[in-house]
């Protein structure tokens, strides 16, 4: 997702694959996972993460974090994460963040 700064809209740009590596600029994914519960049950939560790479520029941090609660709200998403490293996006990460819903 981008946002354009003229007209102040959130646009879908490109869908990744899970396998692919996010991009070094401010991302928002929303990523379905398939969650294993210490019971053996099994979800699939939505998860909303939003990725805001140190030496990004002010402006667009801005835009980007001004729109997320929007967003978020729009899509009613209720695992909300956040991360300033693309480089610690992992399986782990995510099992460590879901933890908390548990």
């Amino acid at each position: 997702v981008k946002i354009d700064m003229v007209k102040q809209l959130v646009i879908l740009e490109e869908e990744y694959e899970a396998s692919r590596m996010l991009p070094s600029f401010i991302t928002f994914m929303v990523y379905s996972y398939k969650y294993v519960h210490a019971d053996g049950r099994v979800s699939y939560p939505l998860c909303f993460i939003y990725s805001s790479p140190m030496g990004c520029k002010p402006e667009q941090q801005m835009m980007y974090a001004g729109s997320k609660n929007q967003l978020v709200q729009a899509a009613q998403l209720t695992k909300v994460f956040e991360t300033r490293s693309a480089d610690e996006l992992s399986e782990e990460w995510l099992k460590n963040q879901l933890a908390f819903f548990r």
